[in-house]
């Protein structure tokens, strides 16, 4: 009798061996990111999807289980950081609360926000609020976790406490310290976005496609978070296959950009296809226009373009919004020396404020102002990207 209980405490009814508990533990907690990226993320927050009832509520109840998280409180959190992004009410920007307090407590941000009742009803506007909702998953979101121990414990032992233990890291780690942290401080950028997010890898594998979060974040309503040939999103896949059989609907992709030729000034196509695309617009002025005048000018005065501090060249790319007062001194310092690249750098300011304009007839005629100003500039970077610009059209519109 002891005996077996004995073999109870070690191995649990399973009995399993660490090769199988390896695999319970990816498969529990890739299922969690799973829940987090396609229910609470592109689907609740963001409605780039519908998912099948059976698939939603699975999704809800997983989400009880293994992290405790309320529908609600996660995607009113979510909804105000894509609101507040890079501001004082931003609830977990590394610009705001430095990268440390963010990477390594970011949970704790989360659950600070989620105190705010105003910002729940605010921002949490739509999530689920049916009777399961309110008596048990709202209610008690300790609970499901509870369980989920008297589960692992049941199945593994002993070992079901460490399988445990990672489960309760998983999320705080890899998106409240990861992808909310390292996703605003370290990667590439496909889009000049106003924010600091950048794509942590071009493949999103092991956390569901959030990797690519600067994409996202210049597409957020997008189900799809791959945006470029080479790139590729799990969470996509699984999107597709869900859709194939019918449990899901895509809602919402981010638009395809297309140019038309021959277009003599901008209208009212060309408008609507440059705000849907306004931070690749953003990105194609920054690498088509002001880096070859960086370079020109550099190799004119016999400098070396790597000699300017990183921080300085990507401060040409968002127009110094993250400089402090020093760096603005730098950067306009630098313009000073430059003629052409301080006029290329102010044709960006104003395209970018074209762009929060309100008005759609106001801004078409600011816009065909700046397209007739940049070909007569005699900048020759400066009119190639008006003469694209100027075509720009949504694909099949």
């Amino acid at each position: 009798m002891f005996d077996t209980f004995l073999n109870f405490v070690a191995g649990g009814l399973s009995q399993a061996r660490w090769p199988m508990l390896l695999l319970y533990t990816l498969v529990v907690t890739q299922l969690t990111i799973f829940t987090v990226t396609l229910y609470l993320h592109r689907s609740q927050t963001h409605r780039g999807v519908d998912l099948h009832p059976v698939v939603a509520h699975f999704f809800r109840f997983w989400g009880w289980l293994s992290t405790g998280m309320v529908t609600k409180e996660w995607v009113a959190v979510h909804r105000k950081h894509h609101a507040k992004v890079e501001t004082p009410e931003d609830p977990h920007s590394p610009q705001v609360y430095g990268i440390k307090k963010v990477f390594w407590d970011g949970v704790s941000l989360y659950r600070a926000a989620t105190l705010n009742k105003d910002d729940l009803e605010k921002y949490g506007r739509g999530t689920p609020d049916d009777w399961i909702e309110r008596a048990l998953y709202s209610r008690h979101p300790y609970w499901g976790i509870s369980l989920m121990l008297l589960i692992n414990v049941a199945l593994f032992g002993v070992a079901g406490i460490a399988i445990w233990a990672v489960q309760m890291a998983w999320i705080p780690f890899w998106a409240a310290g990861f992808v909310n942290g390292l996703g605003h401080y370290w990667g590439y950028r496909n889009f000049e976005s106003a924010d600091t997010s950048t794509n942590l890898v071009p493949w999103g594998l092991w956390i569901g496609g959030e990797e690519l979060h600067n994409n996202h974040h210049a597409f957020p309503s997008s189900a799809k978070f791959a945006l470029r040939k080479w790139e590729f999103d799990i969470g996509w896949a699984v999107i597709c296959t869900l859709r194939a059989v019918g449990l899901a609907k895509v809602l919402r992709v981010a638009p395809t950009l297309d140019v038309r030729p021959n277009v003599h000034l901008p209208d009212a196509e060309t408008l609507k296809a440059l705000l849907a695309h306004r931070f690749q617009a953003m990105t194609d002025y920054y690498r088509g226009v002001i880096v070859p005048t960086l370079r020109e000018e550099a190799a004119h005065a016999g400098e070396n373009l790597k000699a300017m501090p990183r921080r300085l060249r990507r401060a040409l790319a968002d127009g110094g919004r993250w400089l402090d007062g020093e760096g603005h001194e730098r950067l306009q310092a630098l313009l000073a020396h430059r003629p052409t690249l301080r006029t290329v750098c102010e044709f960006r300011n104003r395209l970018a404020a074209l762009m929060e304009q309100r008005g759609a007839e106001q801004t078409l005629k600011g816009l065909q102002q700046w397209i007739v100003e940049a070909e007569q500039s005699g900048i020759r970077a400066l009119q190639d990207f008006a003469a694209r610009l100027k075509g720009y059209a949504l694909a099949g519109s």
